[in-house]
């Protein structure tokens, strides 16, 4: 593994039956924040899927935090792994009689927390998304925004080096998306954060750069910036999108383009 890497994959290869989901991706992130964008069905939860060790790929090398984890990999090493990184999937499960504080907890207790310190890095993960109020309410009294809340705040009460977010911000509305946003960039600070999403605001105002996913293939790689100047150059109206976004279909319409050349 490249000594500032926290993810490497080599040749990743994910096949769902006869749909092959990632083609022999290779990828490698590092401390900060990670955009990870594509169209829907693109591959993007599975990379991720792949990344928190809740699924296996058919081939390929991955390497997590110094550990190899791959599917040949000894168990052991994916459980320590497991303890050191948060996960937050596109949807997630709960139990609805809980309340915000005995689910938060129980995660905490799945990932092998000391119980000395597990009580207040709950209190501390509920209070960073907005939660502190609610935080002895029962799941099944909060709005689809506060449960997704509580999904990050689950993904964070270790504190992982390594945090993979599919989908966060789903359900949130437009201020606490931005609170998310600086949520982000302040874990980012310490951490490697991969956001998985289809909103390209958020990657813009929380990433430092940004993987583009089509039909399972790396289509690109930059940062935010470049990829807003791939569409500067776009002389179609506002009605088109921001630069960012009229870059993002200028980056996949090439991919395409150079995919059916082959």
């Amino acid at each position: 593994m490249s000594v500032n890497s926290t993810v490497e994959v080599t040749g990743l290869t994910v096949r769902h039956r006869r749909r092959t989901a990632l083609d022999a991706v290779d990828l490698a992130f590092g401390p900060g924040v990670h955009g990870l964008l594509g169209p829907n069905g693109a591959g993007k939860t599975s990379l991720i899927r792949v990344l928190s060790t809740a699924a296996a790929p058919d081939a390929g090398r991955i390497e997590l935090l110094g550990s190899d984890v791959g599917a040949a990999s000894d168990h052991r090493a994916r459980a320590e792994v497991r303890r050191r990184l948060g996960y937050l999937p596109q949807e997630f499960g709960h139990y609805a009689g809980f309340t915000v504080r005995e689910f938060v907890a129980y995660v905490a207790w799945l990932k092998e927390m000391d119980s000395t310190r597990a009580a207040g890095a709950v209190e501390r993960a509920v209070d960073r998304v907005g939660l502190a109020d609610r935080i002895d309410s029962r799941m099944k009294t909060l709005s689809g925004g506060m449960v997704r809340r509580v999904g990050i705040a689950q993904a964070i009460v270790n504190e992982p080096e390594l945090l993979l977010l599919d989908e966060p911000t789903a359900g949130l509305d437009p201020e606490q998306r931005v609170e998310f946003r600086a949520l982000m960039r302040d874990l980012g600070k310490d951490a490697t954060v991969i956001l998985s999403t289809h909103l390209v605001e958020d990657v813009v105002a929380a990433c430092e750069d940004v993987t583009l996913i089509e039909a399972g293939r790396v289509a690109y790689q930059g940062t935010t910036d470049e990829l807003a100047a791939l569409g500067k150059d776009d002389e179609t109206d506002a009605l088109h999108g921001s630069p960012i976004e009229r870059g993002y279909t200028t980056a996949l319409r090439s991919h395409r383009a150079t995919a059916g050349a082959r």
